[in-house]
């Protein structure tokens, strides 16, 4: 009777551990995703490089997926998944934009004052519903220097949407699109290539042919946008920042 009283304090206790470690969601597209063979690909999503940031008390599932909009994601039935799994004190990342911008993509593209709009309140409210915490994001800048050397966006009205919603309903916002933007000027023009994903043909294995693509994250890049998020998070004091680890925390970036 006591070992079998005891297996079931063990079990009760592994339950109430289990209940009180949150998960951290990420929701979004390419640039936070999951990449396939990371240790041949060079290619990088920034979410991707978050469990070498954090510490082993919090879970993460990152949902982000290539060429999905915030549309998409929830016609795919992306969200429901998150939704159905979503317990009172987790996370959720919310960072669409890039695609949402593509006009001859109707199963993707969003009226940055309308449907894209509408979208972010849905995952906000439902976020709420479940009793977790929502965290607004604005995409993160594409490398795109003029010819006087100039980063120029190309984002147009869907950060300001982004910064008009979190202020309107209260949630926790990162700018992104501010701190890459700041990280991208710091590296300049040339060494900013580094941070994607630019090799000659036959530079690496992964890619037969030549690659420019200023979009997209390397691991260096990766690596560096997440760091600028977390300490974001950090700065701004959000519950989520007992979870990152100090030395991420230390690491001077801009």
């Amino acid at each position: 009777m006591r070992v079998l009283f005891a297996s079931f304090l063990m079990l009760l206790s592994l339950q109430i551990v289990a209940q009180k470690s949150p998960t951290l969601y990420l929701i979004g597209d390419s640039t936070m995703a999951d990449k396939r063979d990371p240790e041949e690909n060079p290619e990088h999503g920034w979410g991707q490089m978050l469990p070498d940031l954090m510490t082993d008390n919090i879970t993460i599932e990152n949902h982000a997926v290539n060429g999905r909009s915030s549309k998409s994601f929830i016609s795919e039935g992306r969200w429901k998944t998150v939704y159905d799994k979503l317990k009172s004190g987790d996370f959720v990342i919310i960072q669409f934009g890039h695609n949402d911008q593509k006009v001859n993509s109707p199963d993707r593209y969003t009226n940055p004052f309308t449907g894209y709009r509408y979208n972010l309140e849905k995952y906000i409210k439902e976020t709420r519903e479940k009793g977790a915490i929502p965290i607004l994001m604005t995409s993160i800048v594409r490398r795109n220097f003029n010819e006087n050397g100039t980063l120029v966006d190309t984002h147009g009205e869907y950060p300001l949407v982004v910064r008009m919603v979190a202020k309107d309903f209260d949630v926790p916002f990162i700018d992104m699109q501010w701190l890459t933007e700041q990280l991208e000027e710091k590296y300049g023009e040339e060494e900013s290539r580094s941070l994607h994903l630019h090799f000659a043909p036959g530079e690496v294995a992964y890619y037969e042919k030549r690659k420019d693509d200023d979009t997209h994250l390397s691991e260096k890049g990766a690596t560096l946008v997440a760091t600028l998020a977390l300490k974001a998070i950090a700065e701004k004091d959000l519950t989520l920042k007992k979870y990152i680890k100090p030395t991420t925390l230390k690491k001077e970036i801009l």
